[in-house]
């Protein structure tokens, strides 16, 4: 009864209060007109109330969200389906569902009269703008009666978790040579001391050597083949994200944080499309997801990987040994520093194929602006270019107003190999 009653609202108490006030001048001035009266004034609050609370316990409510996994700024839907389960009318009923700012604004419904057998369905969209794990709910209602006397509050459905991944943008072509085990010729390797490698073959790629097409397997096919020397056990990409808090600028959907996610999510998946094995990593070597060794590619799990991703403090790039481990690289850095470029060169095997995207992030922000940490300095392009390049890297520079398109593109047509750049230093 207690719960009940805690149920009244300001008018059902007020009327509470008249009503025994009523009833206590009756008795004093010996009126039976008023006690009659004063009687229906407090039994009508104290039975609107035990009516109201009695109706909510047959509530039931479903929430279900399409799709469950949406990138920044898609659109998810989201449907209600409420009914009521109790044996009395449920009338007076106001909806709210959490849903996180992010997301847009509260959503809430009144619902007049609530079918008891069929229930109603109740729908609304969001549409997320930052990346991230979002909870929706939980669904709450609140049941008046239509003298505004009683209120209650109940939570009908628990929380919801709806995925907003990185936008994806859809490339196209690959680096010549891309899926090559550690990412060079056979002869390259062979040159290296690495020992030889299996010769298979395997269908052209757009973007493979025709210097390679395997003319015998072609005609016995009639599809051209290219050869391949591949080591399977180390056959793949990594591909490296900075993901430190003090290498990036801007705020929000539009950082550089944001763009360098956004660049790596679709690299995985446009890899994932020419069956590529994908190793994703941090700046320190920390794995964030790997491909199984059967082959099986699931895009799902990079880009749940990459929307609950957060930014790290740590200051410097700080992989122990090859984040690579031998396979081919591609680095997505943020500002950065002489010393960190030169402990990850150092880090990379001879001969090794080396690719790194370098993001201008003075152009997303300048240093000591919004999104910037206090005393964080931005990269020498040009220093950072040169030394990678004089390292054999292949490198392109990222820019806000450059689609990821064009900087993929220029990062295709890179070549990135160590053994290169020594045998171009030496002829010169």
């Amino acid at each position: 009864m207690r719960g009940a009653l805690s149920g009244l609202t300001t008018r059902g108490r007020c009327l509470l209060a008249a009503g025994l006030a009523a009833a206590l001048c009756s008795v004093i001035l010996n009126e039976r007109d008023l006690l009659r009266v004063s009687v229906f004034v407090v039994a009508l609050p104290l039975l609107v109330c035990f009516l109201t609370a009695v109706a909510r316990v047959g509530l039931h409510a479903q929430r279900q969200i399409v799709p469950v996994r949406v990138p920044v700024g898609g659109r998810a839907e989201v449907s209600l389906h409420i009914r009521s389960t109790g044996r009395l009318p449920t009338g007076g009923l106001l909806v709210s569902d959490g849903v996180p700012y992010s997301l847009g604004g509260k959503p809430r419904f009144v619902i007049e009269h609530l079918p008891r057998h069929t229930g109603t369905r109740l729908r609304y969209a969001v549409q997320p703008m930052l990346r991230g794990i979002q909870q929706l709910g939980p669904l709450k209602a609140t049941i008046t009666d239509p003298f505004g006397l009683a209120e209650f509050e109940r939570d009908l459905a628990q929380t919801s978790r709806l995925v907003v991944v990185p936008r994806i943008v859809r490339l196209h072509g690959v680096p010549g040579g891309s899926g090559l085990g550690s990412g060079d010729d056979g002869s390259v390797r062979l040159a290296a001391g690495q020992g030889e490698d299996d010769a298979i073959v395997r269908p052209y790629r757009q973007g493979d050597d025709l210097r390679k097409v395997h003319w015998r397997s072609t005609a016995k096919r009639d599809e051209m083949m290219v050869r391949v020397e591949e080591r399977p056990w180390r056959g793949g990409t990594t591909v490296l994200l900075d993901h430190r808090a003090g290498a990036h600028r801007g705020t929000g959907g539009a950082s550089s944080m944001e763009w360098a996610v956004s660049f790596a999510a679709s690299i995985c998946l446009h890899l994932h499309r020419y069956g590529q094995r994908i190793r994703l990593v941090t700046e320190s070597g920390r794995m964030i997801v790997s491909d199984t060794g059967d082959g099986a590619h699931n895009d799902n799990a990079v880009l749940d990987a990459l929307a609950a991703l957060q930014a790290t403090p740590q200051h410097e790039i700080g992989a122990l040994n090859d984040p690579g481990h031998g396979q081919e690289l591609i680095a997505i850095l943020g500002a950065t520093t002489p010393e960190s470029l030169s402990n990850l060169i150092g880090q990379r095997s001879r001969g090794t194929r080396s690719l790194a995207v370098l993001l201008d992030t003075g152009t997303w922000g300048a240093a000591g602006a919004d999104g910037a940490p206090p005393g964080a300095e931005d990269t020498d392009i040009d220093g950072a270019t040169a030394l990678l390049r004089g390292a054999g890297w292949g490198v392109t520079v990222a820019r806000p107003s450059i689609p990821m398109t064009a900087t993929w593109a220029t990062l295709c047509r890179t070549h990135g190999t160590r053994y290169d750049a020594m045998i171009t230093g030496a002829g010169q």
